[in-house]
């Protein structure tokens, strides 16, 4: 294919169209008219011989063609955008940087809110994605390119990543107030009797404690898995089991029926960290929002320290 005869200006458009999957929408997010966003989708699917958007049960559809362009479109564009770009200039209130980041549920519950409001009043336009991948895939994304950095923990790579600790926790165990066993010591016997209920959408967390039993010639009892977090408090009150779970998470439900315990056995502490590619060491827009991460990060212990010192008042 002859790259000379092709509009490179179509790739931004076909972002647009990719990301809104609506012409009048992704003219509006690029600055152009309905019939011009109209007339280069019709390019589009010349050039690329397939339809782009076809029309579904509940509105306009990437085919499957398309949906195989999201992550490369998005990725040429950023290294489009890197070549022109002086990065170590940074204006935050004037950028209109596209982010790409990964987090977890639970750190998108912890961190996500204070961020996004400092993101908003410290650079309104700049625009924040934020997606859950699997472990492997955060590796292999932030080495492509298609991530601009994760928030993850144990994350293995290849040595090309650079990462620093943004946030601190610990792993409890968590049962309702009416438990049977909740006024009882938690030994490790009792421990190991408990029916449980087990989150599976994070196997790392969970696994960082049923290795150590392992160790300890133990194993818990796993009565029900589900996929989200959000039925956690519901089904403990439900049920007579208890959860694993971290400390910060626990405490962020702020649920009266639910009561935190110390694990009856010795863990290291759990860390989350900011990972990011070592090409983007020097770039100005991403040393940004990492400080901004930690920042946020920073604040969750603000705001217990100063929660334990008016308990103690």
């Amino acid at each position: 294919m002859n790259l000379r005869s092709i509009d490179l200006n179509l790739l931004v458009i076909l972002d647009a169209l990719l990301s809104e999957r609506q012409v009048t929408r992704a003219g509006r997010k690029i600055g152009l008219t309905q019939p011009a966003v109209s007339n280069a989708l019709s390019r589009l699917r010349h050039v690329f011989k397939d339809d782009i958007l076809v029309r579904g049960t509940i509105g306009m559809e990437l085919t499957p063609r398309a949906k195989t362009l999201v992550g490369p479109i998005r990725q040429i564009l950023q290294q489009v955008e890197a070549l022109f770009a002086a990065e170590h200039e940074f204006d935050p209130h004037l950028s209109e940087r596209h982010f790409m980041l990964r987090m977890s549920d639970l750190t998108e519950l912890l961190i996500l809110p204070t961020l996004s409001r400092t993101i908003r009043q410290m650079a309104p336009r700049v625009r924040l994605n934020v997606m859950h991948l699997s472990p492997a895939e955060t590796a292999d994304a932030l080495e492509a390119g298609t991530l601009d950095m994760a928030l993850s923990t144990g994350l293995e790579h290849r040595g090309t990543l650079r990462s620093h600790v943004a946030l601190r926790d610990r792993m409890v165990c968590v049962q309702s107030r009416w438990h049977p066993d909740v006024d009882k010591p938690l030994t490790l016997e009792r421990f190991v009797s408990l029916d449980f209920l087990n989150v599976t959408t994070n196997p790392i967390d969970n696994s960082i404690v049923d290795n150590r039993l392992a160790e300890m010639h133990c194993l818990r009892r796993v009565v029900l898995n589900v996929p989200h977090w959000l039925v956690v408090p519901h089904m403990l009150n439900a049920l007579p089991v208890a959860v694993i779970m971290s400390e910060r998470h626990a405490l962020s439900l702020a649920d009266e029926r639910l009561v935190i315990r110390e694990l009856p056995l010795a863990l290291e502490p759990l860390t989350w960290s900011v990972y990011w590619h070592r090409r983007n060491d020097a770039s100005a827009a991403h040393t940004w929002l990492r400080a901004r991460i930690t920042e946020a990060a920073a604040s969750l212990d603000a705001c217990r320290t100063l929660m334990e010192a008016l308990d103690v008042g």
